[in-house]
């Protein structure tokens, strides 16, 4: 499945180093699917957002993500992608721009015809041929259609296609240039999150490290400061990694402060399986996770 990260370290601007692939030689990304993109989202310090992305068309093009990349920002976002509709080009990879926000998706909506029928005129901006950067059109609609209110355009958006399109999941990262959203909907996708202090839990700076061999991230001003990160699963052993409940929204405000609540708490009407997917989709959302085991308190 695509790869969600996103953090926030609140007031204080950190600097990060990315790793979008990291070791894709080691013989356990040999036997994985070569991703279809990655991207990394942050703001610079007069909060004009900056993403970087590149398709990725074999495991010979893979440079640009095998690199490590500097950044200095108080929110970030990184994406590797698993193409479930779109092809593997430029205009299709994650993470999205627009009005001031960046944006990243994991999983598959379908019935994209109704959904272009919805946007309107709010597609006429849509560039690639992703049901991601559809989506991302109709929350960004739906915030301006509600003065602004980042949450309430996020559930709206979220409930209309739960309600009207068939869907297998719609997990997504939102920034700006001082928060956070994320959202994971329904279960069929993992989405954890982690109230780290500074120093995390063995008084170290942070580095995360995919158990799949994708995203890498290090910041030795997490050492001293805190933050709150959302990733597709957990990268390291902290106990208080949490799973999001299915249909929980998550706000980190400016401050650090955390808060969720629960905006879609029925089923989507049109849920999909697996064996509902075309294969290219199905293949997108089963890439096998070695699970990194929970620690133990002693």
């Amino acid at each position: 499945m695509c790869h969600l990260f996103a953090m926030s370290s609140g007031p204080a601007r950190v600097q990060a180093t990315f790793w979008l692939l990291d070791a894709p030689d080691s013989p356990r990304a040999a036997q994985r699917r070569t991703p279809d993109g990655a991207g990394l989202g942050a703001f610079d310090v007069n909060g004009v957002p900056h993403v970087v992305r590149q398709a990725i068309r074999s495991r010979a093009d893979t440079a640009f993500a095998r690199e490590s990349q500097e950044v200095v920002s108080s929110t970030f976002v990184a994406h590797v992608r698993h193409a479930s509709t779109g092809r593997a080009v430029d205009a299709n990879t994650h993470p999205f721009v627009r009005n001031g926000r960046i944006f990243a998706h994991n999983g598959v909506i379908e019935g994209l015809g109704t959904l272009d029928a919805e946007l309107g005129p709010a597609c006429s901006d849509v560039f690639g041929d992703t049901d991601s950067e559809r989506f991302f059109a109709l929350v960004s609609r739906e915030i301006a259609a509600r003065g602004g209110d980042v949450g309430a355009g996020i559930t709206a958006a979220a409930r209309w296609v739960a309600g009207n399109l068939p869907l297998y999941s719609i997990n997504m990262i939102l920034i700006t240039g001082r928060e956070l959203w994320a959202l994971r909907y329904p279960d069929t996708n993992s989405l954890y999150v982690l109230r780290r202090d500074a120093g995390g839990r063995n008084a170290r700076h942070l580095d995360h490290a995919s158990p799949f061999s994708e995203i890498r991230v290090r910041s030795l001003d997490l050492l001293d400061l805190p933050a709150v990160v959302v990733e597709s699963e957990r990268m390291d052993e902290d106990p208080r990694w949490r799973l999001m409940d299915s249909g929980e929204l998550l706000h980190v405000a400016a401050d650090l402060t955390v808060t969720s609540r629960l905006v879609l708490p029925e089923p989507p009407t049109h849920q999909l399986s697996l064996e509902d997917l075309r294969p290219q989709a199905a293949e997108s959302q089963t890439t096998a996770v070695p699970e990194v085991p929970a620690a133990t308190t002693p």
